[in-house]
């Protein structure tokens, strides 16, 4: 027995001395980007997609960042803090555009097209309603793999970067409000609220969307009295499950809308677009009977507006008056707040940006991730977005079967 133990010891010692087989951590995929983020020439487009610490994350992850000469001023970012956070500022726009992804808020203009390089990745806002077909054979003729961060979806679905700028341009809408009742902007003098003893304001939103919940919301906060209308039930009854509490909805009803509008210091159209364009649902005749001194802020203008008056301003000249009634139709609200829309912006592509590294580029990362992919409108100068290709006339390549067949 005590020989038999001996020999298995000695088989045990002799089987330590053999060349074992090394374990090796398994390494995750890794490549380094090298972000491009040009300085915006579109009009009045203040936000930066990156904020510098949100740079500083990814330039301690491996990554390159080049950046524009002021292209966060406007946001009130300085180059300093951008330098400091890790990246290289660049003073021509040619040298950003060197960059294998360019990472931009609003689309190239004409000028940032001839930048482009073959097979490079552009990922901005699409802008659909103002693009023309010169601008998708431009980028088809240089391979270029573009996607939109409005067609953006996260796992849950929802479109990350429409949810953020909803949510500002919903509570904005109020503060934008008040100012133009106020003395200040020679409105009534009237504060947006209510106080003990006086009657307070009443406010119409038109759109139960996330516009129209945190329009709601802010104005409920302020004391106001609110009144929400929309076509949806189930989005009224979201939105009062959301908001906690129960207020005046109703279906759009012209009558009913016409009466509550009548009443109204302020009114919001907030509803999203059907077909392409926001439905009209305020006619002349309606904001005709408004009460003289009552704001309108359509936030629904990028995409048509709702009420039949709205004509489109900017943040220079933001409103005009009609029938007494101050309008405010300025597209792009979020960049009035241009600080807190970057920060924003900021939230959703630093993890993407990352996730991207992980998964072994943008490419692979494309394949991974749906959410991703269903922004893609161009892969490698072939259209992939079966509206826009029907639109614009271009040949049309399914990204799922582009995705099955690895191409």
């Amino acid at each position: 027995m005590e020989r038999s133990k001996s020999g298995m010891k000695e088989i045990a010692k002799a089987g330590m001395m053999m060349p074992q087989e090394s374990l090796l951590e398994v390494q995750k995929r890794n490549n380094s980007l090298y972000i491009g983020i040009p300085k915006e020439t579109s009009f009045q487009e203040n936000r930066i997609s990156l904020v510098p610490g949100s740079v500083g994350l990814l330039v301690n992850n491996g990554h390159e960042v080049v950046l524009e000469s002021g292209a966060g001023t406007c946001a009130n970012f300085s180059d300093a803090e951008y330098s400091e956070a890790g990246a290289r500022i660049a003073y021509s726009p040619e040298e950003v555009f060197t960059a294998d992804i360019i990472l931009k808020v609003a689309p190239p203009c004409e000028k940032e097209m001839e930048y482009l390089k073959h097979n490079q990745s552009l990922l901005s806002i699409l802008q659909l309603n103002t693009q023309t077909d010169k601008f998708f054979k431009q980028l088809c003729s240089k391979k270029v793999t573009a996607i939109a961060f409005d067609y953006l979806k996260d796992r849950s679905g929802m479109y990350p970067i429409i949810q953020s700028m909803s949510e500002i341009a919903g509570s904005a809408s109020l503060l934008i409000a008040a100012e133009y009742l106020s003395n200040v902007n020679n409105g009534r003098g009237e504060m947006l609220g209510g106080i003990s003893g006086i009657a307070p304001t009443e406010v119409v939103i038109i759109g139960a969307g996330t516009v129209g919940e945190f329009a709601a919301r802010t104005a409920i906060g302020l004391g106001a009295e609110v009144k929400v209308f929309d076509n949806s039930l189930y989005k009224l009854r979201r939105l009062q499950n959301h908001l906690g509490t129960r207020l005046y909805t109703s279906i759009i009803v012209p009558d009913t809308l016409s009466k509550a509008l009548m009443t109204a210091d302020v009114a919001i159209g907030a509803l999203g677009p059907i077909e392409g364009r926001s439905p009209v649902v305020v006619t002349d005749e309606m904001v005709h009977k408004m009460r003289s001194g009552a704001v309108i802020v359509d936030v629904s203008i990028d995409v048509g507006g709702c009420f039949e008056t709205s004509v489109v301003t900017n943040h220079t000249q933001p409103t005009f008056t009609k029938y007494g009634v101050i309008h405010y139709c300025v597209p792009n609200i979020a960049s009035r707040v241009a600080r807190t829309a970057s920060y924003a912006l900021s939230n959703v592509f630093t993890p993407l940006l990352l996730n991207m590294a992980e998964a072994g580029g943008l490419e692979q990362c494309i394949w991974d991730d749906a959410g991703l992919r269903h922004g893609v409108y161009l892969y490698r100068g072939a259209a992939t977005n079966k509206h826009i290709a029907e639109k614009f006339k271009l040949p049309f390549k399914d990204i799922d079967l582009l995705r099955a067949a690895r191409i």
